[in-house]
């Protein structure tokens, strides 16, 4: 009598690929869930989602490495992923909050966002970083997809908020919209932390400053998100002059190791 074969979904040696694709998956679903709460008027729901699918996308990139479940299935799923949640979902929530108001040219701004964020993806897929450049992975070309997403939502963010502040953003939304899709598709050099080194003396402090984000988000979503979109607008100008500091070094020494060759 033959053995009776167990039904297995994937391999036993390859079940680490599932948890990250999970991630991903659970992501894709914010993101088109976070535009059904903007048609149904639930503005916050909806800015919450994005929030939750930009966090799933940091989390799911770290938990495909630190398990070694990194794939090319994962990769394209991701930027796939990416495109829905941070490159039409935000937009649209944006399209029926305030640009459905300017007629043609909301559209027109919604449209070019959403080409400007896949044209921003395209990009990063066939971005190779050389064995002599490694230094370039603690920075993305161009503002990513996740934090796009987030800014242009900066207008309804605040409107949420219930901040008194005598300041009417809502009318800068087009303009802002623009502004950052075309960071989005430009080449100015944005910090991405993937490659920090942590001392182990630092890590509490560290987990002290992530778990009072968290309560942060938890009690203050929107102030919260507020002030770390400020705070990220800041850093774009630091961010460019790290980055010319690094590459002007990095070419110093190239520079100096093929004088040395030459002698």
């Amino acid at each position: 009598m033959e053995d009776n074969k167990k039904f297995k979904l994937v391999s036993s040696k390859k079940t680490r690929y599932l948890l990250p694709n999970i991630l991903t998956l659970g992501g894709v679903c914010l993101g088109i869930s976070s535009i059904k709460f903007s048609i149904d008027g639930n503005y916050s729901l909806a800015v919450i989602f994005i929030l939750f699918a930009a966090i799933l996308d940091a989390l799911d990139g770290r938990v495909a490495r630190l398990i070694k479940g990194t794939s090319e299935f994962g990769k394209e799923l991701d930027s796939l992923t990416d495109f829905v949640s941070f490159g039409i979902a935000p937009v649209f929530i944006l399209y029926f909050w305030e640009l459905n108001t300017y007629g043609k040219f909301g559209w027109a701004i919604t449209l070019i966002y959403s080409v400007c964020c896949v044209l921003r993806l395209a990009r990063f897929n066939l971005t190779k970083i050389s064995n002599q450049q490694l230094w370039k992975n603690n920075y993305f070309e161009g503002v990513p997809a996740p934090a796009g997403g987030i800014l242009i939502l900066m207008p309804l963010i605040f409107e949420l908020s219930g901040l008194e502040l005598k300041l009417n953003l809502k009318n800068l939304t087009p303009f802002l919209t623009i502004l950052i899709a075309i960071l989005l598709v430009s080449k100015i050099p944005t910090l991405s932390l993937k490659k920090i080194s942590i001392s182990p003396k630092t890590t509490v402090f560290i987990l002290l400053g992530i778990g009072t984000v968290f309560i942060s988000l938890l009690f203050y979503t929107f102030q919260t998100l507020l002030f770390f979109g400020a705070v990220y607008l800041a850093s774009l100008p630091v961010s460019f002059f790290m980055y010319r500091k690094q590459s002007q070094k990095e070419s110093l020494e190239t520079s100096d190791e093929e004088h040395e060759d030459v002698l």
